[in-house]
């Protein structure tokens, strides 16, 4: 979970900066940097479950054939 939540702060800083960049805008800046982050967030934490699952099963799979 610590990954997930240091990345949570780079995404949201980088969020809010692209968006303050090209807007100009710290309101709309600070709304994106909320929503997008944070539904990106809970995306990456079951990406990153659904990745260590299918490198289990690699593994697995690697050990039956040397066994």
């Amino acid at each position: 979970m610590t990954k997930t939540l240091t990345f949570a702060v780079l995404h949201f800083t980088v969020a809010f900066t692209v968006t303050y960049l090209l807007t100009g805008s710290v309101l709309v800046g600070g709304a994106v940097a909320l929503v997008e982050p944070a539904i990106n967030t809970v995306v990456f934490y079951f990406h990153d479950k659904v990745w260590k699952r299918l490198e289990a099963k690699k593994q697995h799979a690697l050990d039956a054939i040397t066994a």
